[in-house]
């Protein structure tokens, strides 16, 4: 699972083996650690009093909630993601997205073998 954060944008990218476990477990959890001991998480879980993802930061983690729901229909269907701008108050938006990580088209480094197909690759 991949984050990427800009200004009040919290962005989520899984890869075919993630949303599976994710669909069977309801949780996935990835830790990030510093030579000094601290660790940064962020954890993707499945709520059923929810209609619509939410987040929460606590103790260096950001948890993104995903309804029940969505969260089926996700991991069972070629569904690519869902999003949210989830109202902070005081006219503030934190915008929400999670999406199936897709193999990029141009050269890359990174090990795409279990990235879902991209759909842009076929004419």
């Amino acid at each position: 699972m991949k984050i990427r954060i800009k200004g009040n944008s919290i962005r989520l990218r899984l890869t075919q083996t993630e949303i599976t476990n994710f669909g069977e477990q309801g949780l996935l959890e990835e830790k990030t650690e510093f030579i000094n001991g601290a660790v940064f998480s962020y954890t993707l879980q499945t709520r059923y009093d929810i209609d619509n993802l939410e987040a929460a930061y606590s103790d260096n983690c950001i948890t993104v909630f995903v309804p029940q729901a969505m969260a089926r229909e996700w991991s069972n269907t070629d569904k690519t993601g869902f999003e949210n701008k989830m109202n902070m108050g005081n006219g503030k938006h934190l915008f929400l997205l999670i999406e199936k990580d897709f193999v990029c088209l141009d050269n890359t480094f990174e090990d795409q073998s279990d990235h879902f197909p991209n759909p842009n690759a076929v004419c």
